[in-house]
């Protein structure tokens, strides 16, 4: 074989090889019912991913074990440092998944972050109530509830110190030094504060207009500015070995900034319609996981990004292009498929099956736990009542359900998705 022709066949030989390689080494994590929320990862390497559809998926490699109890969306999630997983949901509380499972306590509103101090006494919970509260993972402590931030709380970060860190909705960073200590202000940034890190002499956060920066965090002054034309930032995660600090947005890309040199070391488009709701490292920093939209976690090895482009892996994974649907099942996809299938069957999304709906009074699927209201309810399902729905939305048509307001305002939309539901509901 004449020399070139064996230098191309070798050649390609190994790009196919790498395209193997890239293969294998992608991994997603298949099996909730809704859109990803949060994930992290234990020190001894498992993975724990929470849900729009109430659960979190415990990890096992590919195989999972469903931690059930919330009766609302999981939108936190953290492991102690005894590895022990808790969450935050949508129903105000805060549970803790050890052997006996329970609920560390409440809020008053959507439970928004959760960090675990570093001395393992006290896990710190946000809400949009306004609140910061501590709860003790050790006998004799008693809860506590911090000095008022002034507004709600989306982010929080314990620092390797013990102080604790929280951005808030309307964009400030304060510091508490102590559990009854005022907050110190450190920022003041004029778009709420999404996340927060706080690193060795750093703190990181990524706001709704899409300011992503460090500041020093004994006085705010600006460490480094990485913002870029994509907004709102939606998720940050920081490994420590390796220096590398992830950052996701609403508009699918996740960029890797080194944070011992303070320079963007990679920046891809993760996902082929956003947001990047959830990130975290695997524990030797080889592995970035992230969360969104689709019910899936992605598992993208942080090595092969300058590579390949990490969205053409995932494109099997997801539903076809809404441009390219006919409208009623457009509607759906926006509307309805986050919380509803349409197969027969068990379902892990967050509301019933809509199988065999047009005929069937509300509330009435067996196996589901529908809100009082519901089960209660004499309405039947069929093109009145479900043009009347969305047409008021579901705050007014069941007021009390559990039902996220959901309006559509277009009469010939309303027809459309209830001629889709109409055929898909009944195959």
């Amino acid at each position: 074989m004449p020399g070139r022709w064996r230098a191309a066949v070798l050649a390609a030989l190994g790009a196919l090889a790498g395209v193997v390689a890239q293969a294998q080494d992608f991994t997603t994590l298949k099996g909730h019912g809704g859109p990803v929320t949060a994930i992290a990862v234990s020190p001894s390497g498992q993975v724990l991913t929470a849900s729009f559809d109430n659960s979190l998926g415990l990890w096992q490699g590919r195989v999972p074990r469903w931690l059930e109890g919330h009766d609302a969306a999981v939108t936190a999630a953290i492991f102690t440092n005894d590895g022990v997983p808790v969450s935050g949901s949508d129903d105000f509380t805060v549970r803790i998944w050890g052997e006996a499972p329970r609920i560390l306590g409440s809020h008053r509103g959507k439970v928004t972050a959760l960090a675990a101090s570093p001395d393992g006494r006290y896990v710190a919970s946000a809400s949009w109530d306004g609140t910061i509260r501590l709860w003790p993972l050790v006998p004799g402590e008693a809860a506590r509830q911090l000095a008022d931030p002034g507004a709600g709380v989306n982010a929080l970060a314990f620092d390797a110190v013990g102080r604790l860190f929280a951005g808030t909705l309307d964009g400030r960073l304060i510091r508490y030094d102590e559990a009854a200590s005022m907050p110190v202000p450190l920022a003041r940034h004029g778009f709420g504060i999404n996340e927060l890190v706080a690193g060795p002499g750093w703190v990181a956060y990524g706001a709704v207009d899409g300011g992503t920066r460090v500041i020093d965090p004994e006085n705010g002054a600006l460490i480094a500015d990485f913002t870029l034309e994509r907004r709102p930032i939606l998720a940050l995660a920081w490994h420590r070995g390796t220096d590398q600090l992830a950052v996701g947005d609403g508009q699918g890309y996740i960029m890797i900034i080194d944070t011992a040199r303070w320079r963007i070391a990679r920046d891809f488009r993760a996902t082929r319609r956003g947001p990047v709701w959830a990130l975290a490292f695997s524990t030797d920093g080889k592995v970035i996981y992230a969360g969104g939209l689709d019910d899936v976690a992605y598992a993208w090895p942080v090595a092969l990004l300058d590579r390949f482009d990490p969205a053409n892996a995932i494109r099997s994974t997801v539903p076809r292009a809404e441009a390219e649907m006919p409208n009623g099942q457009r509607q759906f996809v926006r509307r309805c498929s986050i919380c509803h299938a349409l197969d027969a069957g068990p379902s892990r999304k967050a509301g019933p099956s809509l199988h065999g709906l047009f005929g069937r009074r509300a509330g009435t699927l067996a196996g589901y736990p529908y809100s009082p209201t519901l089960k209660g309810s004499d309405i039947v399902w069929n093109e009145a009542t479900v043009d009347a729905l969305f047409g008021e939305g579901p705050d007014r048509f069941i007021p009390g359900s559990k039902m996220p307001t959901q309006v559509i305002a277009a009469p010939e939309d309303r027809a459309d998705l209830i001629a889709y539901l109409r055929r898909a509901t009944s195959e």
